[in-house]
């Protein structure tokens, strides 16, 4: 009779743990983006990310530019506004390539100096077991002097090449002498990345607490400029400052010279200027485009430079008023374009009443030296032979609608309306300095002449020796990075065999591995090894070989 013993089943095994997905794709996404394959592709994306702000008008350098190319590609222009590329270094997507940058070198560069600082700290590894398989090796060669005294001395050798050292001995009485250089290799390349996050860090907090400004500045005592943001033609205050904030100066352009090559190349650009800070006393001072303004928490920049003539326009009932009006470079050779405007003329003297309907605007050209051939373009940028070609419209000049508009150009809707009707004639008027031009009812302009002006930036970025100072380090952790070469040796001092000869000694054994691609290890390894173990370095007396 058989007997079956009823055993108790075996536990089952656990299911298989799952893991949230999830968490698992955050994880393996974060690992993706601090890699450092992932931070050179972002890198790159960001040099391709800045290529639209080098190549088209900004509107923080230059709205003139933006406005040029707004008339020269009508139907462009729209489209490339509505994907920032006039402001390309505010936009959504530059931004995101910025963002993402800075968290993956973030995350791959605290890691790298942790372990860069624990190796720092740690002493060379020993030997391997074998170092005939080493790609740099020397056999067994006997060497006088007992192993230690050997291994001191193999050791001194390499700390006066600069290897960091380790001497060990084993319980046979073999002596390791472990030697390893390069550390500045990875040092250079974690200051590279690090200088290249005190850049981007910059760059944040500059746009942050930073401001800029463009302004036309026209010489004269009475058309001076105050640092506000209503007297700015075009300005941008970070999100963390308020217009309270700016600072208190005030410049008045008292001269300005510019001189220009045979070809019409400018040549030198110099601008004087009257400055008062904080209501103090008043400043000569005088700068160049290379050469800004320094002022307290604000650097003046010259951007460039055209002429404004004077016209001195009086109505039908006598009344004149004088205007300096800027005409903006076109070209150049300074071929300018700009309107003037007189909405408060022709204003009866009987009722006090001005008809919105007499409203006088002229519209033109300014060459400073008029073209032999006649065309319309400047053939120098000095003034040698200036004429100003204008073109009169009388009628509702649309300033009263509320709407913004250009102070350069008249308005076109009210021309193409027949609001503003050309009162000129077919061909516009050439006036030279001094001439009087009469219209149709009597009024009369007169052009009395130009005055220089100048267009400056004002800039203020808290962070600019930072970046600065990143950018030097950033060139200072490239050079080491790529001068360095990371390379171990290792030098095995042994007994010699029972059955030596009775004089004694040690045999010396040396291996080398580069590190990181060295071509010239097998000249320094052969180097190392004759001055550790040649026997004229035995006797030298602690001289460098």
């Amino acid at each position: 009779m058989t007997v079956v013993e009823d055993r108790p089943a075996p536990p089952a095994a656990p299911p298989p743990r799952r893991s949230n997905p999830v968490l698992a794709l955050l994880r393996n996404s974060w690992r993706q983006l601090t890699s450092m394959r992932t931070a050179l592709v972002l890198l790159f994306l960001l040099a391709v990310a800045a290529i639209p702000g080098s190549v088209l008008p900004q509107r923080k350098v230059s709205p003139e530019r933006v406005a040029t190319y707004f008339r020269q590609h009508p139907d462009l222009a729209p489209v490339v506004d509505r994907l920032g590329g006039f402001d390309v270094y505010a936009s959504a997507w530059f931004a995101a390539v910025y963002l993402l940058l800075f968290t993956s070198l973030i995350g791959c560069v605290l890691p790298r100096l942790v372990d860069q600082v624990r190796s720092l700290w740690t002493p060379p590894p020993s030997a391997p077991r074998r170092l005939g398989r080493l790609p740099q090796h020397m056999p067994g060669t006997p060497r006088p002097g007992a192993p230690a005294e050997v291994a001191a001395d193999v050791a001194a050798v390499l700390r006066r090449r600069r290897f960091r050292t380790r001497a060990a001995v084993d319980d046979a009485g073999t002596w390791i002498v472990s030697a390893e250089k390069g550390y500045l290799k990875e040092t250079g390349n974690l200051l590279f990345h690090v200088a290249l996050l005190a850049v981007l860090v910059g760059v944040g907090f500059g746009s942050w607490y930073g401001w800029h400004g463009n302004r036309l500045l026209v010489q004269g005592a009475d058309t001076g400029f105050c640092n506000a943001v209503t007297q700015y033609d075009e300005s941008s205050l970070g999100p963390r400052v308020q217009p309270a904030d700016l600072p208190r100066f005030c410049l008045n352009l008292t001269r300005f010279q510019a001189t220009f090559q045979p070809t019409g190349q400018p040549k030198s650009f110099m601008a004087t200027v009257d400055v008062t800070e904080d209501g103090g006393p008043v400043h000569r001072r005088r700068f160049t485009v290379n050469d800004p303004l320094r002022l307290h928490h604000a650097n003046v920049h010259l951007l460039g430079q055209g002429y404004a003539p004077i016209l001195r326009f009086t109505d039908r009932y006598g009344v004149s008023q004088t205007k300096v009006v800027p005409f903006l470079p076109t070209d150049g050779m300074l071929t300018s374009e700009g309107a003037a405007k007189f909405p408060d003329v022709n204003i009866d003297p009987a009722t006090n009443k001005r008809n919105p309907d007499l409203q006088v605007g002229f519209e033109g050209v300014y060459l400073p030296t008029v073209s032999a051939d006649g065309s319309p373009r400047s053939a120098y940028p000095q003034e040698r032979s200036p004429a100003l070609f204008l073109t009169a419209y009388r009628g509702d000049l649309g300033v009263d609608l509320g709407n913004p508009e250009s102070v350069y150009a008249l308005n076109r809707a009210q021309i193409a309306s027949g609001q503003l009707t050309n009162v000129s004639g077919a061909r516009p008027r050439k006036l030279t300095p001094g001439d009087t031009w009469t219209l149709d009812d009597g009024s009369t302009l007169q052009f009395l002449g130009t005055r220089p002006f100048v267009t400056l930036a004002v800039r203020y970025d808290p962070t600019q020796a930072l970046v600065l100072g990143g950018a030097v380090a950033g060139l200072i952790g490239l050079m080491l990075s790529l001068a360095g070469h990371r390379r171990r040796v290792w030098f095995r001092i042994s007994p010699p065999a029972p059955d030596a000869d009775e004089r004694g000694g040690s045999l010396v054994e040396a291996g080398g591995l580069p590190r990181t691609d060295y071509p010239g290890f097998g000249e320094e390894f052969a180097e190392l090894v004759h001055a550790a173990v040649a026997a004229e370095a035995a006797a030298d007396d602690g001289r460098a070989p």
